[in-house]
């Protein structure tokens, strides 16, 4: 391939900025709130499953609850019944069989009243784990909104040197003939981001590798405006007064 000793430099500054973009890209993935971000998700939704757990344990509770005042009215409605019966009877047998009702009633009344307090106590502290859960869960969501508006604000940053860097990539790719800018992007994506490198004193400045022997010699005899590679790495080799050659 031919391309002009002027056309090959600005690949060089292509390159620069290429890379200046990957650098970027890598800090914009790195920001130290994505890992924090990504720890408190993992911590909300253990969180969540405590919470799932805990409101469990309270609907129980409240069932429980509500079956024990269930009861408890039953029996309040037969003792007011079974009394209102013994109030209108005269029979001493129909009284007798009446009393020993009622104080059974009265018996299981008490056992349901005293079930019912240590079961209230069960709601009540049921209640009070699914608030300490609420209020965990709250003061993690402050501070991924939190975390979230740090991040932001230095992705806006980031995010506005990228814009800049890409606009100047725009503006020198189109000075770059097209057969040499698609060569580029072809090397560029098999050397991992480098697509060019300057050869400064014999040595490649993608892989470090210092020309010798007959690879010097072959970049020696290449005509200016020839294309060369590095032998070793297969990126464009630019040469400049720097070359040592």
């Amino acid at each position: 391939m031919k391309a002009s000793p002027a056309d090959q430099q600005q690949l060089l500054r292509l390159q620069s900025i290429d890379t200046r973009l990957q650098q970027l890209a890598h800090r914009l993935r790195s920001l130290p709130q994505t890992a924090e971000l990504t720890a408190l998700g993992e911590r909300d939704g253990a969180v969540r499953a405590r919470r799932a757990e805990a409101v469990g344990a309270l609907e129980d509770a409240r069932s429980e609850l509500s079956r024990i005042e269930s009861d408890v009215e039953v029996v309040e409605k037969r003792i007011a019944r079974d009394g209102e019966r013994l109030t209108h009877t005269s029979s001493m047998k129909d009284v007798a069989a009446l009393e020993s009702e009622l104080a059974s009633l009265r018996r299981r009344l008490s056992d349901l009243e005293d079930q019912e307090l240590v079961v209230m106590e069960k709601v009540e502290s049921a209640e009070a784990h699914v608030a300490d859960v609420d209020a965990e869960r709250a003061d993690i969501a402050a501070d991924v909104a939190r975390l979230e508006g740090e991040r932001d604000e230095a992705a806006g940053g980031l995010a506005t040197e990228r814009d800049g860097a890409e606009r100047d990539r725009a503006a020198i790719a189109g000075t770059v003939p097209e057969d040499l800018l698609a060569f580029y992007e072809q090397r560029r994506v098999r050397g991992g981001g480098v697509g060019a490198a300057l050869l400064q004193q014999r040595t490649c400045g993608g892989c470090t590798i210092t020309l010798t022997g007959s690879d010097l010699e072959a970049v020696r005899r290449a005509a200016p405006d020839e294309v060369v590679q590095c032998p070793e790495c297969d990126r464009i080799l630019v040469r400049t007064d720097e070359s040592g050659l």
